[in-house]
């Protein structure tokens, strides 16, 4: 076994033998590390006062986020704020987010509040996620992210584990991968990374398939590179094989 393995191992142990099964978004880009996949550099604080300086160190526009095992969509009961300009700011955002939490889900166990600045715009906003079927197994899906996610549905998905040629297929499949090799003269996106991420994804999942569920979005791109601002994994309740195929009776 990978060494990384081995620490993801670790990870998912930790968290299973609390009885949990949804992991945190700390606790969910601690395994994209230990896989080589990059996001912005962020700390947990527990004040209001940890926060503004950790925005002081990270930088600003900053963005703070609650940590809560119990809130899996965090923007729905007012736990993220944006675009942060000063300690000030960061302050009434923190006071804010626990608030909201406090009145819409009192009961939430709360593992500290997340502090990044937030990430420069990108050539696109993608979508990668992983899902299980009980018939055909995890299956891998790449599209266009960020706010267009429901709207365009633009997706490409394969079952898991793919290829270096299917991760390219899965991009040319897209309506947007125009918007990747560079529309209309502008710059072209560093689609190598992408392919990688989809590589390195689908290697996680064959070597950790009691992962349920991956959720990495937005995925955004540059032109050199690329970093996960969000990321969300939910466990199964017991190892499932990478394939759930039937013999024939």
């Amino acid at each position: 076994m990978k060494p990384a393995s081995v620490n993801i191992k670790k990870i998912i142990s930790n968290i299973t033998s609390s009885g949990r099964c949804v992991l945190t978004e700390d606790e969910s880009k601690s395994i994209l590390r230990e896989i080589g996949i990059p996001f912005p550099e962020y700390e947990i604080v527990g004040s209001a006062e940890e926060a503004a300086e950790a925005a002081e160190r990270l930088g600003y526009p900053a963005v703070l986020k609650i940590i809560s095992p119990d809130i899996i969509h965090k923007s729905d009961y007012g736990g993220v704020i944006l675009n942060l300009d000063n300690k000030r700011e960061v302050i009434e955002a923190y006071n804010k987010i626990l608030g909201n939490i406090s009145r819409k889900v009192s009961n939430a166990k709360i593992h500290g509040v997340m502090v990044y600045k937030m990430a420069p715009r990108g050539i696109a906003e993608l979508l990668i996620g992983v899902s299980y079927d009980e018939q055909f197994g995890h299956v891998l899906a790449v599209g266009l992210g960020g706010v267009f996610v429901e709207l365009l549905k633009d997706v490409s998905i394969r079952l898991i584990p793919i290829s270096k040629l299917e991760a390219e297929d899965m991009l040319k499949e897209l309506k947007s991968y125009p918007i990747l090799t560079g529309y209309r003269g502008s710059v072209k996106a560093d689609i190598d990374s992408v392919k990688q991420t989809l590589i390195k994804i689908s290697d996680l999942i064959v070597e950790t398939p009691e992962i349920l569920e991956l959720d990495l979005n937005p995925v955004i791109v540059y032109e050199k590179g690329l970093t996960v601002v969000d990321a969300r994994i939910i466990l199964a309740g017991r190892v499932r094989p990478l394939f759930n195929i039937k013999e024939n009776v």
